[in-house]
């Protein structure tokens, strides 16, 4: 929607508003709202007749800044926190690691703790990045639990900001420890918020990706006593000898292979006491000549106790994983009815634009999924699986390999020029493998999906996933003098077509699935994207064609939000739950790059959002204006 489109808006609706009655206080307790990762809020002060005149009611500016305007090598990757909020305070991390609790109406600093993280000096992989908090209390204590970028689990007092001095050691836990294996903070740390469930905190970890060495840190998952910190269990995410999976990693590669991670955010149900792992690949991740077999339990999502540590179940989305396709983002706890039978079932957006729907109780899934067989590798050393699973139902919710009826049709010329263009690489189906001469790989690392995840709304049985269209060129080389023989070289782009994409848009959309049944509801482009240049190209106005930039989803009782940075800048958009139709796009100051989350507090909905730019970090607050005295 053009901002003269939202100017109309404003005309046609008479202000000031007059607030619906509401909840003077409602919490959002955990990242995604509630442990099920629904990012769903049952709020309507905000609606369709006056979400356009949203206003930025507060700027939060991040400790941060006066860190990075010292330390120019310290630009953190953009701002990516999601606030929690319990009683009338936020709970929020920054980038470099530092916590911080606000006054959840105004969004001033009630206290400051600096873990220190950023002294350690870059992170692995994403550089300086957290992602939030969780928060546990038992009545009497409060706390606040994060995870740092140098490997430290903190506890800290909610109401003093202020080490609990009863957990680990001086308040934290070092989480290099007790993996097996010697570890360097330079390559191993976390970025997602733990999750806590029955008394337990579970820590996942982010790991250097892409290695030069078959050697690197595991990826196994703890849990640890909320109260002392003490650890209670160990899953081995690549099994031990001896233990159920092991024989998957061939002529012992469990010994050295690295990886299998959990970097993204976690779900859990409390009732049942289960928590849900998306793990991601092993070492490395575009070539496994040196850990060959099926290799579980990479690209897995695992069900395991969350008091003891036992897997329940486990399922596999990817076998012999080549291409870093994570499992990117918690999976989503849907209560659903599927032809008449009530489903406790689980749903999982993958990289490869999958939704995997499983019955969460058992692992059974809801739907068949069914194995098909994918290309072989014939590079040295190699032995790609000779399948992978795939859903029946629901169908990919973005584009899954390269074929002629995937490429650009605007005119007879851009065609000819994009199959000239992808003559040079080698490309085909989904799960094509790498290649020495360089394969283009759609979804490409960055997903359809990544760690945004999706939003499920329980009262309606909708599922709603952002999704971008973006590939990768794989190339292979060979590394001279390194135990690992082959490794990605730069992941590169298709190159000969300017900033023209080789696909038909749109490049990224939203799409909305009712998971009672595994059909679209709608499919819409999210924003406008690149459309003016290509009509500045000569090609006719194809419409909104979807921009690349955007955050996560938020849900409430009639609205879905969307942070957008489209041509006319950066925006809430909020869009119809029910049809995908742009109600109205609400200007911010800032880039959003985190996914937005809503309360109320003194009788007023907030709508908080992360974003910012290289050297300034800011949580910005929308609501509505207040009622006239």
């Amino acid at each position: 929607m053009h901002h003269r489109a939202v100017a109309l808006l404003l005309i046609l609706i008479p202000g000031p508003p007059v607030l619906a009655e509401a909840p003077a206080d409602v919490d959002w307790p955990h990242y995604a709202n509630d442990l099920g990762s629904s990012k769903y809020a049952p709020l309507d002060q905000i609606d369709s007749s006056n979400v356009a005149q949203l206003e930025n009611v507060w700027i939060w500016r991040s400790p941060d800044d006066a860190i990075m305007a010292n330390k120019h090598q310290m630009g953190a990757l953009g701002y990516k926190n999601t606030p929690i909020k319990i009683g009338d305070v936020l709970y929020v991390s920054t980038s470099l690691g530092q916590v911080a609790a606000l006054h959840a109406d105004t969004g001033e600093s009630i206290w400051v703790f600096d873990t220190g993280a950023w002294k350690t000096g870059r992170p692995t992989n994403l550089g300086f990045n957290t992602r939030g908090v969780a928060y546990w209390s038992d009545g009497k204590r409060r706390r606040v639990l994060m995870a740092t970028n140098d490997a430290y689990l903190w506890s800290i007092d909610a109401a003093t900001g202020k080490p609990d001095q009863a957990f680990g050691k001086d308040g934290r836990i070092d989480l290099t420890k007790g993996l097996g294996r010697r570890v360097s903070r330079k390559v191993y740390g976390v970025m997602s918020a733990p999750v806590i469930v029955r008394g337990v905190v579970v820590v996942g970890a982010s790991i250097m990706d892409r290695p030069r060495d078959k050697e690197s840190p595991p990826g196994h998952v703890r849990g640890f006593d909320v109260v002392t910190g003490e650890r209670r269990w160990i899953f081995h995410s690549i099994p031990h000898k001896g233990e159920f999976g092991v024989e998957t990693w061939e002529d012992e590669s469990w010994k050295y292979s690295g990886n299998t991670n959990v970097w993204t955010l976690m779900s859990a149900d409390p009732v049942l006491g289960y928590v849900y792992l998306p793990f991601g690949t092993p070492t490395n991740d575009y070539y496994g000549g040196h850990r060959l077999g099926d290799n579980l339990f990479a690209e897995s999502l695992v069900c395991l106790d969350a008091e003891t540590g036992k897997r329940v179940w486990h399922f596999q989305a990817v076998r012999h994983g080549l291409w870093d396709y994570d499992l990117p983002a918690a999976p989503t706890l849907v209560d659903i009815n599927v032809d008449g039978k009530a489903i406790k079932a689980v749903a999982q957006v993958s990289k490869q634009a999958f939704v995997y729907v499983l019955d969460r109780v058992t692992g059974k899934p809801v739907w068949p999924i069914e194995d098909r067989k994918v290309p072989a590798s014939d590079v040295p050393g190699e032995r790609a699986s000779t399948t992978q699973p795939f859903p029946t139902r629901p169908a990919p919710f973005d584009v899954q390999g390269v074929t002629d009826e995937s490429l650009i049709d605007f005119t007879p010329e851009l065609r000819k020029k994009a199959v000239e263009v992808l003559s040079v690489y080698r490309y085909g189906p989904l799960f094509t493998p790498p290649s020495l001469e360089g394969t283009i790989q759609l979804p490409g690392q960055a997903g359809a999906a990544n760690w945004r995840g999706a939003a499920f709304d329980p009262e309606t049985s909708l599922f709603y996933i952002p999704s971008i269209t973006s590939h990768n060129v794989v190339k292979l080389i060979k590394r001279e003098g390194s135990k690992m023989r082959y490794d990605v070289g730069r992941l590169g782009q298709v190159r000969g077509l300017g900033r023209l994409p080789f696909t038909k848009p749109p490049y990224s959309r939203i799409s909305a699935i009712d998971l009672s049944t595994g059909e679209y509801r709608w499919v819409k482009p999210n924003g406008e994207g690149m459309r003016n240049e290509l009509i500045e190209l000569g090609i006719p106005d194809p419409g909104p064609v979807g921009a690349r930039r955007t955050t996560g989803p938020l849900l409430t009782k009639s609205l879905l939000f969307v942070g957008l940075t489209d041509v006319s800048g950066p925006m809430m958009r909020a869009l119809d739950k029910a049809t995908g139709a742009t109600v109205a796009e609400i200007a911010l100051p800032y880039n959003p790059s985190g996914t937005p989350m809503t309360y109320m507090a003194n009788g007023r909905q907030y709508i908080v959002v992360a974003g910012g730019t290289f050297k300034e970090s800011r949580l910005m607050a929308l609501a509505l204006p207040a009622p006239a005295e």
